[in-house]
């Protein structure tokens, strides 16, 4: 019997399996990581870009109003938000919007944890993508949470609940071309095959507008040679147990990701281009407006997190056109 304010542990598998089946059972099974309920949710264990500034959902609600403009601003304009968290961007998005266009934003949290008490009431809150968006998809750090295989020289690796690895069959079919074609000859790898169809499915849901991706990445030309598969709990990078105790996370290879037209960017270049700055306010204004100078500074340091090199500012951006044309840089 379970004490009161024990932790249900997740749906069990069999041992050992492939990654793919402890990820997806480890983090969204009964009791997973992302479903258990009552917990603080993703910002508890780790420090995504929403969470470090609002500067992050300020640059969100400016690229929703590009996307309104280049719509000839819909009656209804939607955003998205997959991977939603605790609907944090979303409610960050729609406070930092001018309140004529807030009133015509159809917010949408993609999530599958249920609903958080005391959020927007605004906020629609669904377990998977919609369809017929017009406006912004926007999935900021969900692909690393796609569940994926891992192979190691040419075969699966299996995995038990304790983090226990061991050799399995011999990758084929698909998930060899993916390898072939997407990151050749390395010993290790992580098959992103999975994320790409969930992409994509994710972009279909679009009929016009932007789908955007934002998520730790690598490409073609630089793939790590050991892979990164980890683990995050309570702040700390840990080994990637997939008990369901932890995040069990890896790297995207958004270059495998993106379609016809897409655009990849650092989030340094593409904050940059939605207005975030890290450069520091003119000591001038510590003169004639002290407190401004203070906010201005303030700011300026958030924002330098944001576009940090080695930090946040090397996530990569996917940015995907649905019927417009270009991106706002």
């Amino acid at each position: 019997m379970r004490t009161e304010g024990e932790v249900e542990d997740p749906d069990p598998v069999p041992d050992p399996v492939r990654w793919s089946t402890a990820m997806e059972a480890a983090l969204y099974g009964p009791g997973g990581f992302y479903v258990r309920p009552g917990g603080p949710g993703p910002a508890g264990h780790f420090r995504t870009s929403v969470h470090a500034s609002p500067l992050y959902a300020g640059a969100v609600a400016r690229l929703l109003r590009w996307v309104d403009a280049r719509l000839g601003h819909p009656a209804e304009l939607d955003l998205v938000d997959v991977g939603a968290g605790r609907g944090e961007l979303l409610t960050g998005v729609l406070g930092a919007l001018p309140a004529d266009v807030a009133g015509r934003v159809r917010a949408v949290a993609v999530e599958r944890a249920e609903r958080p008490a005391g959020l927007d009431g605004r906020i629609r809150w669904v377990g998977q993508v919609p369809r017929g968006t017009t406006g912004l998809l926007f999935a900021n750090e969900w692909l690393d949470n796609v569940p994926l295989d891992v192979a190691q020289d040419g075969h699966y690796v299996l995995v038990d609940r304790e983090g226990t690895e061991t050799r399995g069959p011999a990758v084929s079919g698909a998930d060899r071309a993916w390898l072939e074609r997407w990151w050749p000859g390395a010993g290790r790898a992580e098959i992103g095959r999975g994320r790409d169809e969930a992409w994509a499915g994710a972009v279909r849901s679009v009929s016009r507008g932007l789908a955007v991706a934002v998520d730790y990445a690598h490409t073609r030309d630089a793939r790590p040679p050991f892979g990164t598969l980890t683990g995050f709990r309570g702040g700390r990078e840990v080994a990637p147990v997939p008990d369901g105790t932890c995040d069990v996370t890896a790297h995207v290879a958004l270059d495998a990701c993106a379609g016809p037209g897409a655009v990849l960017l650092s989030q340094r270049e593409a904050l940059g281009l939605l207005g975030v700055s890290g450069a520091r306010p003119p000591l001038a204004l510590a003169s004639t407006d002290p407190a401004g100078y203070v906010r201005a500074l303030a700011r300026a340091g958030e924002a330098a997190e944001l576009t940090a090199r080695g930090g946040l500012g090397d996530f990569g951006w996917l940015v995907q056109p649905v019927g417009v044309a270009g991106w706002p840089g």
